[in-house]
């Protein structure tokens, strides 16, 4: 039977100190860089059932009628963008979305009637973008051709 004796020494105990805590900095670094960020966990919106969808655009102070409407047809984010596109994708970057990650991505639109918008009485909808139960853009909007508009969430009612 043999014995395996190790000394420990000042300097052999401060070099394996050393060692444990490089293994340690190294694993912490490898860790933090594949953590999400708690940015992107926040700004995901569960919308995958019609109370969130109504809760969310309630917290904006909009309020609904009873019904809403699920298109039949799912809605493509198109790969190339015109003016248009660039210009709806703004409105989305500045209440917190972006388009641009959903990119040839299937997405279901919901439209909600809005029944407190400030001077209109019919004719605003809420159109809420919806791909896997998260919400990912959408906007208040007038849908008559005379007065017709498009807004964020966030604009004051």
């Amino acid at each position: 039977m043999k014995i395996l004796t190790f000394k420990l020494t000042p300097k052999k105990a401060f070099g394996i100190i050393l060692a444990l805590t490089g293994i340690a900095v190294i694993a912490v670094t490898f860790a933090s860089n594949h953590i999400p960020d708690s940015e992107s966990v926040s700004a995901s919106i569960n919308a995958s059932t019609d109370e969130q969808r109504r809760d969310y655009l309630l917290s904006y102070g909009w309020e609904t009628a009873e019904e809403y409407e699920e298109k039949e047809l799912e809605l493509t984010v198109p790969e190339r963008w015109n003016e248009v596109y660039v210009q709806y994708n703004e409105i989305q970057i500045n209440q917190g979305f972006d388009l641009s990650d959903y990119k040839g991505k299937t997405v279901t639109l919901y439209t909600y009637t809005v029944t407190n918008y400030d001077g209109a009485s019919e004719g605003i909808n809420a159109d809420m973008l919806v791909c896997d139960g998260v919400l990912i853009g959408g906007e208040i909007c007038n849908t008559s051709a005379e007065n017709g508009f498009l807004v964020g969430f966030d604009s004051a009612s």
